[in-house]
């Protein structure tokens, strides 16, 4: 226990110890389950699907939810807008986006907010909000009871619940709340274990079998289609239907595609339609940073900016705004934007709200989805975050999105994807993928507190590793040339410039006692890394080392000039990185340069160009990049 103890306080990382077994919150749950007559294990599989049994410190969700049950307080869900991206999501320098109106949420916005079960929670177990906001036990005997509530029927089989399930969603219509029992059900049969965020270990068994009889009929509204068909050139859903698996609850919420302004072929939004198939390469995973009211007023605002597809924190619900077949303005760089897919997700990187257990699932089944019919890797050097985007130019790369941040778990989110981030079998060596422990990296940040930026943030699950100049806790961050302009790196929950992430793939620098250093944006950059509680594992895959000095980065794959007819070459233009000999980096993947001029609203004057000049991807920094394939080596 010394040992574990120490090793945590070296790493920056603490996790409270706390009791475990019936004793702990499996007993509360037990105990609120015999209380109410709920079955213990659909009580802890709508507990798991709400929060993963988790805490989150007595601070809300997004949608307003408190504790290991979600129980909502609708006063404390975040506001619908109006609000204020800041860059130019489109990231195409030959036509910059003008300034971003203020979106008003729409009238209705106010009649979905979420319905306030805490406050009824509480009334059915005689307890005070205050009390089911801060006490995790009273929590779940609070939702045990509303969950009682529910049930037409008193019963002691898992199977009899389904209806009552799907109410305590609190979806506002049946195909959601329907959605979010299969999820639940699901957890039953396949069972869950984890130690929470203030350190209890919880258990629900595995029921294989456990078919409730109301799960028949599919979850989701929208026109389901499988993986592989349509083609990228299929038309675009219509409303009602969306490009969705079929386990999840959809809606077709369009985007806006509208002329305005002067120049009438040029100033439209808020994306790009394509005739011609495009390649799709990437998924972009976002954060709204507010709530879901305001997603319909901003997708349909042609001034506004685009993303393909919005999820719901409190049950999961997808709503589809942009087909996958077109371009969406989302990511800043208009070389991501018309080879990718953007996902959001309801939530805040750094304001006290967590990601619910429902958003993750139904993001991943729609990423695993989108992955098998355009046929992208499953990895983190293709499922990207809008923090891993690199910048166009080098006037860019500073004013970068951070989202959604260090405390999105990539590892589970992988894990739900079927594609958990495992070393393979006697592999040791030459790259590391990083993997701390999500629930124990307690890792020190600033910046949560919208008043007080230099205030540290309440300590929490992260899923980021502090890199320094030196094996040794008290040694400089590394610095970031293109994020900070020759300033030092900060701890700001917004700042990634010394952060490597879970499942970014990095080759090995050295190895001094409990550290280990990677190769980093042109350094060796050091974190903590010690047997008994390791921040990564071994890794296999392809590395790049430059075959003369300073080789020059890019943030975007385009071709040679020659390649371009009837449409104007874009400038290669690189960025403020270099890598030299000795040196060697990740490969993500290898592309022949292209480039899409979509500065037309017919979609018909649209120009593909495509050429020879071929490059790697690189995981250069916390951002991937791109080097031209003659000037590095591959090391296979």
């Amino acid at each position: 226990m010394l040992l574990w103890l120490v090793a945590a306080l070296t790493a920056g990382t603490l996790a409270p110890p706390g009791p475990v077994g019936t004793t702990g919150r499996q007993g509360d749950f037990a105990a609120a389950a015999r209380e109410f007559g709920v079955p213990e294990s659909v009580l802890l599989g709508v507990s798991y699907l709400e929060s993963r049994w988790d805490a989150n410190g007595g601070r809300p969700s997004v949608a307003g939810g408190y504790g290991p049950m979600h129980l909502v307080d609708a006063r404390a869900a975040a506001p619908a807008g109006p609000l204020h991206p800041q860059g130019d999501a489109r990231g195409d320098d030959s036509r910059p986006m003008g300034p971003l109106p203020e979106i008003s949420p729409e009238p209705s916005a106010e009649r979905r907010a979420p319905a306030d079960t805490l406050r009824q929670a509480g009334r059915l177990a005689g307890l005070t909000p205050d009390t089911l906001r801060r006490d995790p036990a009273a929590n779940i005997r609070a939702g045990a009871a509303l969950l009682a509530s529910y049930q037409a029927a008193p019963s002691s089989d898992p199977a009899d619940w389904y209806a009552a399930v799907a109410r305590y969603s609190g979806a506002d219509d049946q195909a959601a709340g329907r959605a979010f029992a299969d999820q639940v059900y699901a957890v039953l049969r396949e069972g869950a274990s984890r130690v929470t965020d203030d350190g209890f270990a919880v258990r629900l068994d595995p029921q294989p079998g456990l078919r409730p009889e109301a799960a028949g009929a599919p979850a989701g509204t929208g026109a389901l289609r499988g993986p592989g068909a349509p083609s990228p050139a299929a038309p675009p859903p219509a409303p009602g239907g969306a490009e969705c698996p079929a386990t999840l609850s959809c809606e077709w919420m369009p985007a806006a595609y509208e002329r305005f302004g002067k120049r009438k072929n040029r100033d439209y939004g808020n994306h790009d339609r394509m005739i011609q198939a495009r390649p799709i390469d990437y998924i972009v995973i976002h954060d709204t940073e507010g709530g879901y009211a305001g997603v319909p007023s901003m997708v349909r605002n042609p001034r506004y900016v685009s993303w393909h597809y919005t999820i719901r924190s409190a049950d999961g619900h997808v709503a589809q705004h942009v087909p996958t077949r077109d371009i969406a303005w989302h990511s800043g760089n208009w070389d991501v934007n018309s080879r990718s897919i953007g996902i959001e997700h309801e939530g805040y990187l750094a304001k006290g709200t967590w990601y619910t257990e429902a958003m993750y699932r139904s993001s991943a089944a729609l990423v695993k989805y989108l992955a098998a019919r355009y046929h992208i890797p499953i990895d983190r050097a293709h499922i990207l975050g809008h923090d891993n985007v690199p910048g166009s130019t080098p006037k860019s790369v500073a004013g970068m999105h951070e989202d959604p941040g260090p405390y999105w778990d990539w590892a589970h989110y992988f894990e739900l994807m079927g594609h958990p981030l495992t070393p393979p079998r006697n592999t040791s060596g030459s790259s590391v993928i990083i993997r701390p422990a999500y629930t124990v990296n307690l890792s020190y940040f600033t910046g949560c507190a919208a008043t007080d930026s230099s205030r540290r943030c309440a300590p929490r699950g992260a899923s980021t590793v502090w890199l320094r100049t030196a094996p040794n806790p008290d040694a400089p961050l590394v610095t970031d040339r293109g994020k900070h302009r020759g300033r030092p790196a900060t701890y700001s929950v917004y700042d990634h410039s010394a952060r490597a992430s879970t499942g970014q793939r990095y080759a090995v620098a050295g190895r001094q006692g409990d550290w280990t250093a990677i190769w980093y944006l042109g350094q060796r950059a050091w974190f903590y890394n010690p047997a008994s509680n390791p921040s990564a594992v071994a890794a296999r895959g392809p590395l790049v080392t430059p075959i003369r000095r300073d080789v020059r980065v890019y943030g975007r794959a385009y071709p040679e000039r020659s390649a371009y007819r009837g449409t104007r070459p874009e400038r290669l233009v690189p960025l403020q990185y270099r890598i030299s000999p000795g040196q060697l980096y990740a490969l993500g993947d290898t592309f022949t340069g292209m480039h899409i001029s979509a500065d037309s609203f017919d979609p018909a004057r649209h120009v593909i160009t495509r050429g020879r000049l071929r490059y790697h991807q690189i995981q250069l920094g916390h951002r991937v990049m791109f080097v031209k394939a003659d000037d590095v080596r591959v090391i296979r």
